[in-house]
């Protein structure tokens, strides 16, 4: 491999829950810099790449790679570069915003004075360092995520992901946790990789991977895909590819 290797790097991955296969040989990479859309119905094994992607489940087929880094073989190396937010809500309600991200920092070793300022800094990226002292459980649904965005990268990343972050969340939370994370990406030069269900999350210079029945159908820009698929937008391009129907 020449230059610089690709924030993730997923590699003829299959994976299967007894006779039932989640993946089938899927393989795709997300370069520094870019907001890359899993996009896939439920079912479509957008989580189980997600749990092999983060270490909760050994690849049994393939591989995966952070900047390079096996998450199989060198799984610390692989690991202290990524940021995760999962779509289940991961604060501990009676903490404090500053707790919940100073027992991160523990995570990765970093001290009480360090964790201190990363946290106060990171809350104040998020749009809510005047909440600091507050208790996860008073805080709206989106405003937890934007916790749970600053605290996957308070140890500061190459790469982001987020399992289905908007679940659950109304119009407006939605749109500005989009924001929110699209700004982080530009501003940072970091690699995103968003899954969802939801075509309305999808902007047309988006990298988009349609994952569906466990195989990848496509992989490129959006608007490409729409173009490809002589469609007028992308959820009619993606309702072609998984269904070869169009109405």
């Amino acid at each position: 491999m020449t230059g610089v290797a690709p924030a993730l790097s997923v590699k003829h991955l299959s994976h299967a829950y007894g006779a039932r296969k989640a993946l089938d040989d899927v393989s795709f990479s997300v370069t520094r810099g870019a907001f890359a859309v899993l996009l896939g119905l439920n079912g479509a094994g957008k989580s189980t790449l997600f749990s092999l992607a983060t270490g909760l489940y050994a690849a049994r087929q393939g591989s995966v790679e952070i900047m390079g880094h096996d998450v199989a073989a060198a799984p610390s190396e692989a690991l202290r570069r990524l940021g995760v937010v999962f779509q289940a809500r991961t604060l501990d309600l009676e903490l404090s915003l500053t707790q919940n991200l100073l027992y991160h920092a523990a995570l990765h070793g970093i001290g009480p004075g360090e964790g201190k300022r990363l946290a106060a800094q990171a809350l104040a990226r998020a749009g809510i360092g005047e909440r600091a002292r507050d208790k996860a459980r008073d805080l709206s649904g989106g405003q937890m995520r934007r916790v749970e965005i600053a605290r996957a990268l308070l140890h500061k990343p190459s790469l982001l992901l987020l399992d289905e972050p908007t679940v659950g969340l109304d119009i407006k939370a939605r749109a500005d946790i989009l924001a929110h994370v699209r700004g982080l990406v530009a501003q940072e030069n970091l690699a995103v990789l968003w899954t969802t269900h939801l075509i309305d999350e999808v902007e047309p210079r988006d990298q988009v991977i349609v994952l569906h029945q466990g195989r990848v159908l496509a992989d490129g820009a959006a608007a490409e895909i729409v173009a490809t698929q002589k469609a007028k937008a992308i959820g009619e391009a993606f309702e072609t590819l998984t269904t070869g129907l169009r109405e």
